[in-house]
């Protein structure tokens, strides 16, 4: 609980630090759009969208991500997923940072009504090359879930994190993403590995391959989910 009213203490701190710091800042984000196969809980081939948006400030760095996936077949709703994600970074140093971290999901499919998670914690650029960078976090949190049928979860946890990314070409960037939230009863695990080619100007092709595994789930789903997709990304 103390990690959760920290996480909402520092929300409106991040968002001040938006509207009203006197600090030059950018923007820059990126919109996908393409067709996506799933296994698992969810087996079809559908359309997902998803949004990226960051701001980037001296001492600030705040990055918001959307995505959404909905698809049915001639009867009935086959794959139903929304998610957002809002994280806020605070540089110490040229290489460390501590962050707010906060998500939440609505996976029809998954048993849960829905997952919330809210993590702190400190972060290191530990690869900073100018073509190859590798970014690890870790920090404490919390997650709160309801289930289907009515019961809800809710445990601490270790958020643990890393984020490669390699340059390959003035045209091409591999990223590979990794995700850990360790719980007492319930440890989530994602990866998410990516490689993006610019076809021409700011309009761009991504294949990516996600996969999601839950240690324990919730009675007739099932612990690992994939998604496979090939999208059009426009990066602005």
């Amino acid at each position: 609980m103390n990690t959760i009213k920290t996480a909402l203490t520092l929300i409106p701190l991040c968002l001040t630090s938006i509207t009203f710091s006197a600090q030059a800042s950018t923007w820059s984000g990126e919109a996908e759009l393409g067709a996506v196969v799933t296994s698992g809980n969810t087996e079809t081939q559908t359309v997902n969208a998803k949004g990226k948006l960051v701001n980037e400030r001296e001492k600030w760095k705040h990055t918001g991500f959307v995505w959404a996936l909905n698809a049915a077949d001639d009867v009935r709703t086959t794959a139903e997923r929304y998610g957002v994600i809002a994280k806020s970074d605070y540089k110490i140093s040229e290489f460390d940072y501590v962050f707010i971290n906060i998500s939440y999901e609505d996976d029809r499919f998954s048993g849960y009504e829905y997952q919330a998670t809210e993590s702190l914690g400190y972060g290191r650029r530990v690869i900073h090359q100018p073509n190859v960078s590798l970014d690890l976090e870790g920090g404490p949190g919390a997650r709160q879930g309801e289930i289907k049928d009515g019961d809800s979860e809710n445990e601490a946890i270790l958020r643990l994190a890393g984020d490669l990314v390699w340059k390959i070409s003035d045209s091409a960037e591999f990223g590979q993403a990794l995700l850990m939230e360790i719980g007492e009863d319930i440890t989530i695990t994602r990866s998410t590995t990516a490689l993006k080619a610019q076809i021409v100007g700011s309009l761009a092709m991504k294949v990516s391959f996600m996969a999601k595994n839950t240690s324990d789930v919730p009675v007739g789903t099932e612990k690992t989910d994939t998604e496979t997709a090939l999208t059009l990304v426009y990066n602005f």
